[in-house]
């Protein structure tokens, strides 16, 4: 066998071991305890925690024409999670009154798609109602953190021509925490083991609507501070979003907690791991011949 055969041969191994790392799966069955205090008082969850918040985005120039950059600031309540057994929600508030926060970038194209770059999601438990208190950031910011994602790279969904989501338009975003980054008490696998002596994705899918008249303390609470916007309604003026710039989007939708996948080598490393195959394999001949 020619040198490039034995190449070809070698890369072809090493791309197949490679296709063997298991993807990216939801975890079903798993149990969340909304006040801490462990497994055994947990409310089970078949595959996803229901989420409903609002979220302020803000729109700058992209690089190229018809792009855009994009910051995110939204806030959400996490008031039930889904069990099949039932075949109904089962009730997370009051009990614990979960709520988050989500911080992100990204980027996108007019009339086209976006999608994320980076940002972090932090959830928390408190004994204040969700988004009645102008304590911390609209009152989804206090009480315990119990758990921090990092948002990864991609995702995302579609826009119109102002950068606006389509109407009802599917976002998804997949974030990581590693270990650590879930408070112990709170989330479990179904067996029991504690989900904070692991790293877990997780996978948010939401349907997004532009909110065109935010009410309460939308526009103090989660623009003006919590995204340091300084435009129409923080301290002087009406608000009123500004297609094209930035405006208010209402999401409710899923989060699901998933198993990391098996890390998938580099280009690079894929390469040098088939040179040295293939070095063995003409050792391995050499060897053969002298006996």
């Amino acid at each position: 066998m020619n040198f490039l055969k034995k190449l070809g041969c070698a890369a072809a191994v090493t791309l197949a071991m490679a296709g063997t790392a298991s993807a990216d799966t939801v975890m079903n069955d798993w149990v969340f305890n909304p006040v801490g205090t462990g497994y055994n008082s947990g409310v089970k969850v078949s595959e996803y925690l229901d989420i409903t918040g609002n979220a302020f985005i803000q729109l700058s120039a992209g690089p190229t024409a018809g792009s855009f950059n994009f910051k995110e600031h939204a806030v959400f309540a996490i008031p039930y999670g889904d069990n099949r057994q039932t075949g109904n929600f089962n009730q997370i508030d009051p009990r614990g009154n979960i709520t988050a926060t989500f911080e992100a970038t990204g980027t996108g194209s007019f009339g086209g798609a976006f999608s994320f770059t980076g940002g972090t999601i932090k959830m928390y438990q408190s004994n204040t109602d969700r988004f009645t208190s102008t304590d911390g950031i609209y009152g989804a910011n206090l009480g315990t953190m119990i758990a921090s994602f990092e948002v990864l790279p991609g995702g995302g969904g579609n826009v119109d021509a102002s950068g606006s989501p389509t109407n009802n338009g599917q976002v998804s975003v997949t974030a990581r925490a590693v270990e650590g980054g879930l408070a112990a008490g709170y989330f479990f696998r179904g067996n029991g083991d504690d989900l904070s002596m692991e790293s877990i994705l997780s996978f948010a899918f939401t349907n997004a609507n532009t909110l065109s008249r935010p009410t309460g303390n939308l526009v103090p609470e989660v623009a003006c501070q919590f995204a340091s916007f300084t435009g129409p309604g923080c301290g002087s003026g009406t608000y009123a979003n500004a297609p094209g710039q930035y405006f208010f989007v209402s999401n409710n939708g899923q989060f699901k907690l998933g198993e990391m996948a098996a890390e998938v080598p580099e280009p690079g490393s894929l390469a040098l791991f088939g040179i040295a195959m293939l070095g063995a394999g003409v050792i391995s001949r050499k060897r053969a011949k002298k006996a």
